[in-house]
């Protein structure tokens, strides 16, 4: 049996870098279950798909229908128009945020997952409940380090 998922996402970054984080909205019939985290300092995108890959490692089974919702057009054009397969294909040379890109692709094997942006700070409850989540992780006392922008930065690599 196949489940139906739908999740939401937002990701912030106060200041781009700065402190940053993520928020979850997922559903699955009449359960519901809501997720944060902020980090030290960040990035938006960083964030953002941050948030996408977190959801996906919730699901304790392969073959989901997922529906994710996102107001990031990095996130969704970036899979939807194929760039991702591309980054893939070229080994992500010079790509920002190749580490999260690999972990996104080994999380999302086995599932069956449809991007669907949404106007962000919008009519869409889902959203709009992640981007509170995900302000309210940045803001908070419980930061982590984001040991994959950390390590870019000591490395002189671009990022966002």
């Amino acid at each position: 049996m196949a489940y139906d998922i739908t999740i939401y996402t937002d990701g912030s970054a106060l200041g781009n870098p700065g402190k940053g984080g993520y928020g979850i909205v997922l559903i699955s019939g009449k359960y519901r279950k809501e997720l944060s985290q902020g980090f030290k300092i960040t990035t938006n995108n960083r964030m953002e798909l941050m948030a996408v890959i977190v959801a996906l490692e919730q699901l304790k089974y392969k073959g989901c229908n997922v529906t994710v919702y996102s107001d990031s057009k990095y996130v969704v054009d970036s899979i939807s128009k194929g760039w991702l397969a591309n980054w893939r294909r070229n080994g992500f040379k010079g790509k920002k945020n190749a580490d999260l890109w690999r972990r996104y692709l080994e999380v999302s094997k086995g599932q069956n997952v449809v991007f669907q942006w949404v106007k962000g700070h919008a009519d869409t409850p889902g959203n709009l409940r992640c981007d509170q989540l995900a302000v309210a992780a940045a803001n908070s006392q419980n930061l982590l380090d984001d040991t994959g922008y950390n390590s870019a930065m000591e490395n002189n690599m671009d990022f966002d």
